[in-house]
């Protein structure tokens, strides 16, 4: 029988050779940079999808009093009028049509087609008095009527003693709707949705 010897058997086995331990590559400057750019390309087009969407206005006068109040800021929605109508009762930001540079908000008070009629110290629509709970006080109004013509929009401050509107610049184009009042982000005070009171078709 063959026999091995104890050192050759020892020999035949080898210590391995110690391992370094792996290094983590460095990130060239090229990579770390190209993320960069991506984080700021994502930022900017949700920045521009969030502005296209929304608007974010001050308060300024008292002609919605007392509804909303001088130095309030609000958020409003771009596109609710892609999706639908106007509607009677909906508070509105609007380019003033005699001076587009200048923004008012407003109460739609009349839609394309109907007839309006301000008589007694209140306001009808197609013949019905309307419900406005929301309006500062007792108005004065002077006897007077309109028929919004297509594409037009008839609007009111619910001040309506202290109210620049279509009582006397008439219509409201569909085109100079900027949006519909959404939110009041500040003050913390009044924090909450815009109250929109919708009118039934009348």
């Amino acid at each position: 029988m063959a026999t091995i010897d104890e050192t050759e058997l020892e020999s035949s086995y080898t210590t391995p050779a110690p391992v370094e331990a792996k290094r983590r590559p460095q990130q060239p400057f090229s990579i770390i940079a190209r993320e960069i750019v991506e984080t700021l390309l994502l930022t900017l087009f949700i920045f521009w999808i969030v502005n296209t969407a929304t608007g974010r206005y001050r308060v300024q006068g008292h002609s919605m009093m007392p509804t909303l109040h001088e130095g309030e800021y609000l958020i409003i929605n771009k596109l609710s009028y892609y999706l639908a109508e106007p509607q009677r009762g909906d508070i509105i930001v609007l380019h003033f049509p005699r001076d587009r540079s200048r923004e008012y908000i407003k109460r739609i008070i009349g839609v394309p087609g109907d007839h309006i009629e301000v008589v007694d110290g209140q306001v009808k629509v197609n013949g019905t008095i309307l419900e406005e709970p929301y309006i500062n006080g007792a108005a004065t109004y002077r006897h007077s009527s309109w028929t919004v013509p297509d594409g037009q929009y008839f609007v009111m401050g619910d001040n309506r003693n202290n109210s620049s509107d279509s009582r006397t610049w008439s219509f409201l184009p569909r085109s100079d709707i900027v949006g519909r009042a959404w939110l009041i982000y500040w003050g913390v005070e009044d924090w909450g949705l815009v109250p929109h009171y919708p009118h039934p078709t009348t």
